[in-house]
């Protein structure tokens, strides 16, 4: 007998664990409910032909500003641009206004985000001096990503940099917990490198050793406390080298504006809008990441989404804030990557989908199966378009990546069944959940 299903996506070119399938997708309840041809009948339909349907793609670090610093970005806004570029779920970063550092204000973002997201969302929890006997406990909320650690200043008022501080924070839980590896007190001593009125200083004040060193006392400190890490936005090859001697302790992450940009054009080209922690880095940088991208060592790849207003950005160097949008350009960036040959679709897929999976332990979600959620990034790899402001959402109103040209686009958004995005229109409604892990439903 013949099923019934809310929803299948016909004719398309579905990408299940098993590889590329000419298969359909019948969906029931919100989740994968059967994988082949001849499904049966469904409510609705969504022919899926020349598009490929992808996992649903996963960005892991973001900062969507709500509370506090709703004039450059909120929940609504920022989660509007990440379903609009492909993106089902993100993790959202505590250095708002206040800091996600409490119960109670955990709580406040769960209640901001309940169906005013419009893709599924988890958040972190910033460590601090004074919260850290207490992350073991706020790590296990449900619709928690974990605890996040800034060791160098960035943008917000979280920083835990000496020693003894990391030792508490790491030994308070057991989830894995992301890193900001710049060193604060090699960035301090180096302050007088900036340069006013020229970001291109930027690279040589927070340099690659700022980097380095914050990433060896991390992973010196985790296994000392046996505690797993994920460093985040890794900027320079030598410390993917190191990473991958490590990985039995460390993931890490890299990010699309990192594998795309290059100090030799960036800085003369956008000025300001290249300036993020840790920084654009030179072609050879560039080039290094994608080495060992190719070599396996990063797990994840994350937008560090980061908005300021055009008018901060436009402050003289180094007064201007550092960061940029990115979570509507991620999918389509690497796209364009796998159609100019340096990223394989493959692994595209790993980083954004199954990568976070099993680094972040997700219920649910990361890949095409049975009993998974029914979220799908469908994407059309031979559109030809250019990023236009027409097309960004996010409240900042700017892109880094503005018109250029690319290959490879987000089709549609699909999450939990519900068609969410799709040629750029939006569903009637937002239904954004959060993300479950097997950390906060089993433990």
């Amino acid at each position: 007998m013949a099923q019934t299903f809310d929803l299948i996506l016909k004719n398309g070119t579905v990408h299940t664990p098993g590889g590329a399938e000419s298969v359909d997708v019948g969906v029931r309840g919100g989740r994968i409910a059967a994988i082949g041809t001849g499904l049966g009948d469904a409510g609705e339909v969504i022919d899926c032909a020349g598009l490929d349907v992808l996992p649903g793609c996963i960005d892991s670090q973001v900062h969507f500003r709500e509370p506090g610093l709703e004039y450059k970005e909120d929940l609504e806004s920022g989660s509007r641009a990440a379903v609009l570029g492909g993106v089902t779920a993100v993790f959202e970063m505590p250095n708002t206004n206040p800091n996600t550092d409490s119960a109670e204000r955990v709580h406040d973002k769960l209640s901001r985000a309940h169906h005013r997201m419009w893709c599924d969302h988890a958040f972190y929890v910033g460590a601090t001096a004074d919260n850290a006997e207490q992350l073991g406990e706020l790590e296990r909320i449900p619709g928690t990503a974990g605890v996040k650690i800034f060791m160098g200043a960035s943008t917000g008022s979280l920083l835990v940099d000496d020693d003894d501080a990391l030792s508490r924070v790491l030994a308070s839980g057991w989830r894995r917990v992301a890193i900001h590896a710049e060193d604060e007190a090699r960035m301090n001593a180096r302050k007088d490198l900036r340069v006013e009125g020229d970001p291109s200083s930027h690279p040589v004040w927070r340099d690659d050793e700022s980097a380095m060193i914050a990433t060896k006392r991390i992973i010196a400190l985790a296994r000392k406390a046996r505690r797993r890490i994920h460093i985040l936005h890794v900027t320079t090859p030598a410390e993917l080298e190191y990473i991958g001697q490590n990985k039995d302790i460390a993931t890490c992450e890299v990010t699309p504006q990192h594998l795309t940009l290059a100090a030799e054009d960036a800085y003369p080209r956008l000025g300001t809008h290249a300036q993020m922690n840790p920084p654009i880095r030179s072609g050879a940088h560039r080039e290094g990441l994608w080495r060992w991208l190719n070599q396996g060592v990063p797990d994840v790849l994350g937008s560090d989404h980061a908005p300021h207003t055009i008018e901060e950005k436009a402050k003289v160097y180094p007064a201007s804030p550092s960061g940029m949008p990115g979570v509507q350009t991620l999918v389509p960036l690497l796209l364009n990557h796998v159609a100019e040959g340096r990223l394989t679709l493959r692994r595209f897929i790993e980083l954004t989908s199954s990568g976070p999976q099993r680094v972040f332990g997700l219920v649910g979600k990361g890949r095409i199966a049975l009993g998974y959620d029914a979220d799908f990034t469908v994407v059309d790899l031979k559109k030809r378009w250019t990023v236009g402001s027409d097309w960004l959402a996010s409240r900042c109103g700017w892109s880094p990546f503005e018109g250029m040209d690319l290959t490879g686009k987000a089709v549609g958004t699909i999450i939990r069944g519900h068609r969410v995005m799709w040629e750029d229109a939006l569903a009637n409604e937002a239904v954004g959940e959060p993300v479950r892990f097997e950390a906060t439903e089993f433990s």
